[in-house]
């Protein structure tokens, strides 16, 4: 079965125009690469152009698209006044959207205590009104066309909770419900697709790149991150689930998967396992100690 919702990738995606948020590191990067290979045009977005520009000559290095193939539309989320115009410059170029990605976003490392509020306002602002606002936008054209797949990159922080992450597991909270919410409501459309996946930790650049206590204030301890799926094998299983239509797909090894089930079907357990595990993260984080590392290890 595998193998079959894996080949039909490279049946459904080649050629289908796909707008990925978030494409200038990351799990947005490296879609951006699969996607090429495969043969969709791309409309590429982040804040910053110049990565921007470097993830799309490596698209045209290693795939066989050509240059009007790959438009590179600057984005910041949080503007909202923006998304229109972007959407219609990317309508503009390619005459269609067929797969939206809202893979723009930001983590975030720190206690509920010590965080300034106006944290918690930019999470919000950037993870979940940014994401639903360039949805309503792009998801306008889908409907007069009567197809087209939404999908968003949620988390594993969507279905459960973890300290030091109040404020992004409140922003996965919120996107996941949206999306679930918004799916009934384009069901008279049977070829619209919403899709929420849900990685767990990844190798990417969102450790280096989280919220913290002040808006302005820098993580200063990335860490190890060996112990995390890699960012290919993440981006794989997505176009496997994009492909396929699968609403929902935890992406994740375990033992984190693992207590995505016991959180669905044991809350019990699960709000006790994460208490034991939590005082152990956070005591961690307080020295100064890699608090993933240390929850993986705990949790295994």
């Amino acid at each position: 079965i595998i193998m079959q919702y894996n080949s039909r990738q490279k049946k459904v995606l080649p050629g289908k125009v796909v707008w990925v948020t978030g494409a200038s590191s990351g799990i947005g990067e490296e879609l951006s690469y699969q996607l090429a290979k495969i043969g969709s045009p791309l409309a590429l977005s982040a804040r910053r152009e110049n990565e921007l520009e470097r993830v799309k000559k490596k698209c045209l290095e290693i795939s066989s698209l050509s240059d009007k193939d790959i438009l590179i539309v600057p984005l910041d989320l949080t503007n909202r006044s923006t998304h229109e115009s972007a959407t219609q410059s990317v309508l503009k170029h390619f005459g269609k959207i067929d797969i939206l990605v809202n893979n723009g976003g930001r983590s975030q490392r720190s206690l509920f205590v010590d965080t300034s509020i106006d944290v918690y306002n930019a999470i919000m602002e950037l993870n979940y009104l940014g994401t639903i606002s360039l949805t309503k936008h792009v998801l306008d054209h889908m409907i007069q066309r009567k197809k087209g797949k939404i999908v968003t990159m949620n988390s594993v922080m969507g279905i459960m909770g973890a300290p030091l992450a109040t404020g992004y597991c409140a922003s996965k909270h919120a996107l996941q419900g949206f999306f679930n919410s918004l799916r009934p409501e384009v069901a008279e459309y049977p070829e619209i697709s919403i899709i929420n996946l849900c990685p767990g930790p990844v190798q990417s650049q969102i450790i280096q790149n989280v919220f913290t206590e002040e808006v302005s204030k820098v993580n200063a301890n990335i860490g190890d991150q060996s112990h995390k799926m890699p960012t290919d094998r993440c981006v794989r299983l997505g176009l496997v689930s994009m492909a396929n239509d699968i609403k929902e797909a935890w992406i994740s090894d375990n033992p984190y998967l693992a207590v995505c089930y016991l959180w669905q079907y044991a809350p019990t357990w699960a709000w006790w396992l994460l208490n034991r595990i939590g005082k152990t993260r956070i005591k961690n984080f307080k020295s100064g100690v890699d608090a993933d590392v240390s929850y993986y290890k705990k949790s295994s």
